[in-house]
């Protein structure tokens, strides 16, 4: 190979590593900044295509989308000074690449290691300014809204980072103290039974005794009729007698007579000792006696 031939080889890759060194892409899904010796000289590229002076400038691209910070559950204290352990996660991206650059050399893990301690900071601030109650259902939302309020204000000044939204996922009791809760609610839930069942019997009572009372008052109103309809009976029996005895003196007497004998004889153990001329067998004699 000639001196020429080499010669043009030489230029040739030389010229390929001024080229590819010389653009750069940045993505829809990225940010980017351009560095010349360290110093920064355009704070937000556009996505495209780009040119950039070779071995003197340099391009940095990041992730410009919405990501996730899981934090781990912690430890907070109410406004009661009552232990809760809270786990949230906070929704951030770039929204200042130049201040997110200076302050985390462009790292993701110094970025998010920032803003979880701001999280826990305002989390901690929050927390203790609610009692249990408003932490755990009457104020929660608002909690989280004050929340990422406050973390978006801290994290554009200091990071350059744009907090979107801050969730508290789970909060629980510590296990050192679910125990005696668990105890606590035990027992309520016990004495309410207790009242409940004191309730039922105390309406079951009520119900009874008006039972008793209704009944009373059905077999007073029934006896009553009864001795009602009876004394109506009566009645028209004597009257029917009455007339019956109007109409034939002696044959009422003879009836009556019968039934008097039939009524005496049912039995053949009874033992009547009576005068023969008595007036009670007068109809068994042959003949009627005269008075």
């Amino acid at each position: 190979m000639s001196n020429k031939s080499l010669l043009g080889i030489i230029v040739l890759l030389a010229a390929l590593i001024v080229g590819w060194n010389s653009f750069f892409v940045v993505n829809q899904t990225e940010r980017a900044i351009v560095l010349q010796f360290g110093r920064v000289v355009d704070s937000d590229v556009a996505p495209g295509l780009h040119f950039k002076l070779p071995f003197v400038q340099e391009a940095h691209q990041f992730d410009g989308r919405l990501l996730t910070l899981d934090t781990a559950t912690q430890r907070y204290l109410t406004l009661e000074k009552k232990a809760l352990m809270v786990d949230s996660y906070a929704k951030w991206r770039i929204a200042d690449v130049q201040r997110f650059y200076t302050a985390t050399s462009g790292l993701r893990a110094i970025a998010e290691e920032r803003l979880s301690r701001q999280l826990e900071s305002g989390l901690r601030n929050e927390v203790a300014r609610r009692t249990l109650h408003e932490v755990v259902s009457g104020e929660r939302d608002q909690l989280m809204a004050d929340i990422t309020a406050t973390l978006d204000e801290s994290a554009r000044r200091e990071l350059g980072i744009e907090v979107v939204d801050v969730r508290v996922k789970a909060i629980d009791l510590p296990n050192e103290v679910n125990r005696s809760v668990f105890d606590r609610m035990s027992t309520e839930r016990e004495r309410e039974a207790r009242e409940h069942r004191a309730k039922g019997r105390e309406l079951g009572e009520g119900i009874r005794a008006d039972a008793d009372r209704q009944k009373r008052v059905i077999i007073a109103e029934a006896f009553r009729e009864s001795e009602k309809i009876r004394g109506d009976g009566d009645a028209k029996a004597a009257k029917i007698y009455a007339e019956a005895y109007t109409k034939d003196p002696e044959f009422y007497a003879f009836s009556r007579s019968l039934q008097a004998y039939r009524e005496s004889f049912a039995s053949k153990s009874d033992v009547l000792v009576l005068d023969p001329e008595s007036d009670f067998f007068k109809y068994l004699q042959g003949k009627s006696r005269q008075p």
